[in-house]
């Protein structure tokens, strides 16, 4: 497809962790950028660190407040983290761990940041990741900034997962370190924003909204769950374009429409950044521009 023109999305491609000997391969053969006009590049690689909130297996400081004395786990030890975090750095990978509890995050942040200060020359920009980053320790919060480690978050999350999220963390926890994308964003980290499709919707119109709105997708509750951590809408649309882009190290010439980037844009069917709340979600995609082509005409525009 990719050689014949016929691939029309572009691909940032992560390698699993989960196979050491297709890392093998990788680091020694180096990362794939822009291959194909931009269309493909490998240059990731993605660790899960822990499991999920619903499934009680995200792994926390503190045991969960619906299961006595159960705290999660760690899926890949930290010693594992470390060394694809070293060796990451070291061939020219940018690293993303799936981390959802602050436990997972901490120990993270841990490995990311002994690398980076045993190899300060190599860590200038490195662009790791922490996927998810959902529930952080207020001690872990300013450090997303300080190691300059992305938090690549989902909004969307916050629709599905909050409503029950407090029964497994509580109103201290929920209040001082899950879902706080303004606190994130305040203290200088640069957050990003996805779908998390096909575990949540593919639509980006319905993540906007649980990111300006921290409403379910129903609308409850009318003022949004622990309001005082929206992002702003101009925000919300920074970090799924901008910021998403610079995730990316693809920030030069995508992201934004100027001159000199590449046509990949969205028309929509009312302006997302002006609407009321309330009317975001009948927001219809009406042209996907890739390249400066057409690849998709909602049926009401053919």
């Amino acid at each position: 497809f990719l050689n014949k023109g016929k691939l029309r999305v572009r691909l940032y491609v992560m390698l699993t962790a989960r196979d050491p000997s297709l890392l093998e391969h990788w680091y020694e053969k180096g990362p794939e950028i822009g291959t194909g006009d931009n269309f493909l590049t490998i240059r990731a690689v993605k660790l899960n660190t822990d499991g999920a909130l619903g499934s009680r297996g995200a792994w926390l400081l503190d045991e969960y407040l619906d299961r006595s004395g159960h705290s999660g786990m760690a899926t890949q030890p930290m010693t594992y983290v470390h060394e694809v975090a070293e060796r990451g750095l070291l061939n020219g990978f940018q690293v993303n761990a799936h981390a959802i509890g602050d436990r997972a995050i901490r120990e993270v942040l841990n490995q990311y940041e002994d690398v980076f200060r045993k190899y300060p020359q190599n860590a200038r920009d490195h662009r790791f990741r922490i996927e998810h980053a959902q529930h952080i320790d207020p001690e872990d919060l300013p450090r997303f900034h300080e190691l300059n480690v992305i938090a690549a978050v989902q909004g969307i999350h916050l629709s599905s997962d909050r409503p029950w999220a407090i029964d497994r963390l509580g109103k201290k926890r929920i209040e001082e370190g899950a879902y706080v994308w303004r606190k994130l964003i305040d203290s200088g980290a640069v957050v990003i924003n996805g779908t998390d499709v096909p575990v949540e919707p593919i639509s980006p119109i319905e993540c906007f909204f649980a990111s300006v709105t921290r409403r379910t997708l129903k609308g409850e509750p009318a003022g949004g769950y622990e309001p005082n951590q929206k992002m702003t809408r101009e925000e919300a649309l920074k970090s799924y374009t901008l910021n998403a882009a610079y995730g990316a190290f693809e920030e030069t010439f995508k992201g934004s429409i100027e001159v000199g980037k590449v046509a990949d844009f969205a028309v929509l069917s009312q302006d997302i950044m002006t609407v009321e709340e309330d009317q975001i979600l009948n927001t219809d995609i009406l042209y996907t521009i890739v390249n400066g082509k057409i690849e998709y005409r909602a049926a009401s525009e053919r």
